[in-house]
């Protein structure tokens, strides 16, 4: 089938993780049954439809449209995700919940607009990118350009707000920057400015400030702030070398918090062990691996920046995720990508495979 070419390993990687992630979210969502006012089979359900059914259908939309046309109409297309983005604080449209604007309810589910805003980003900015490789040396044509386009998703994000994922754009879209060809010498000013905005976030917003004492020193607030992340060693201890088996976690039941959500490494991990584990980390790594030698085989720049944006996005909010559950790092409640309950996650991921397998089907018909 014409639209299912264009990478057969980097397809095949996909799919793989996009089943079994539905397997792995549909054992942990098991754990809602023992919270009250869940339904298991209505998550489920959703998670399958409109994540994954609705997901690969967008993958092969994003597959078969034309590169030139994305191109084209990139800026339009980024108009329009940060216009469904500020769709949030529209009383009557916008849903707060655990303290942030994040959701927009449409009845039956909730939809998170900025998992369409990293894509609208991304098409953009490569956009912008390509034809400017060669002037991005001038200060004047190349950085402060650059910071305009990150102000005002960042502003809209921060707002939320959604700390995490503003980082996690910044990051990705200082990678694109310099694979463009940006001098190093802006590498310090945008650190210096990356640094200091995460200053005034831990400054400006306690939460985010527990969460790095939290992570600094776990056990000194163990019922409250330190509780998700001591349940989530407990879980991925008591797997062992090869889990408990594949259904069988203890922790979804009423110890860990959202256990098809921001945990549902630590269910996979207690279940499966380590060596599931490496072999799920192996997964995203060798998926955002084949991404990237896509980026680089690509015809041309425009091209080569999507796959490459899409291919850190993923591996990088994977990594996130899973070492937040280790502990390696501050807890951000950033989804695991395929996986997380959250079907317009799961949606846009597959949509983010659909552009990267656009470019590589592109390079083929050289």
């Amino acid at each position: 089938m014409k639209l299912l070419s264009g990478d057969r390993t980097f397809l095949a990687l996909a799919a793989l993780l996009a089943l079994a992630g539905l397997a792995i979210f549909s054992s942990a969502a098991l754990g809602l049954l023992a919270r009250e006012s869940s339904s298991v089979s209505k998550e489920i359900l959703l998670q399958a439809g409109l994540g994954l059914g609705l997901g690969f259908a967008a993958m092969l939309a994003a597959r078969a449209v034309s590169l030139t046309w994305v191109r084209r109409y990139a800026y339009v297309l980024y108009a329009l995700t940060l216009a469904f983005t500020a769709l949030v604080f529209v009383p009557g449209i916008g849903m707060r919940a655990n303290g942030a604007t994040r959701w927009i309810n449409i009845g039956f589910t909730t939809i998170q607009p900025a998992e369409f805003l990293k894509i609208g980003f991304v098409l953009a900015l490569a956009a912008w990118l390509a034809p400017r490789a060669q002037k991005l040396g001038n200060i004047r044509r190349g950085l402060i350009p650059f910071a305009a386009m990150l102000a005002l998703p960042t502003a809209l994000l921060l707002a939320q707000p959604n700390n995490s994922t503003t980082l996690l754009l910044l990051a990705t879209g200082a990678v694109m920057y310099f694979a463009a060809g940006a001098p190093w010498r802006d590498f310090g000013i945008l650190l210096m400015g990356a640094v200091l905005m995460l200053c005034a976030v831990l400054y400006f917003r306690g939460y985010a400030l527990e969460r790095v004492k939290t992570f600094v020193d776990p056990s000194a607030n163990s019922l409250g702030s330190g509780y998700q992340i001591q349940q989530s060693l407990i879980a991925i201890g008591s797997g062992g070398l090869f889990g408990r088996g594949f259904g069988q976690s203890v922790e979804k039941f009423n110890y860990l918090p959202e256990p098809d959500g921001d945990s549902v490494f630590a269910v996979f991990a207690e279940e499966t062990g380590l060596v599931g584990s490496v072999l799920l980390l192996l997964l995203f790594v060798a998926l955002a691996a084949r991404g990237i030698v896509i980026a680089g085989n690509s015809r041309e720049l425009f091209g080569g920046l999507v796959a490459l944006g899409f291919s850190f996005i993923i591996i990088l909010q994977a990594f996130i995720n899973i070492g937040a559950m280790l502990g390696i790092i501050p807890l951000t409640g950033l989804p695991l990508p395929f996986i997380s309950h959250g079907g317009t996650a799961l949606m846009a991921v597959l949509l983010m495979c659909g552009f990267i397998l656009n470019v590589a089907a592109r390079r083929n018909a050289a």
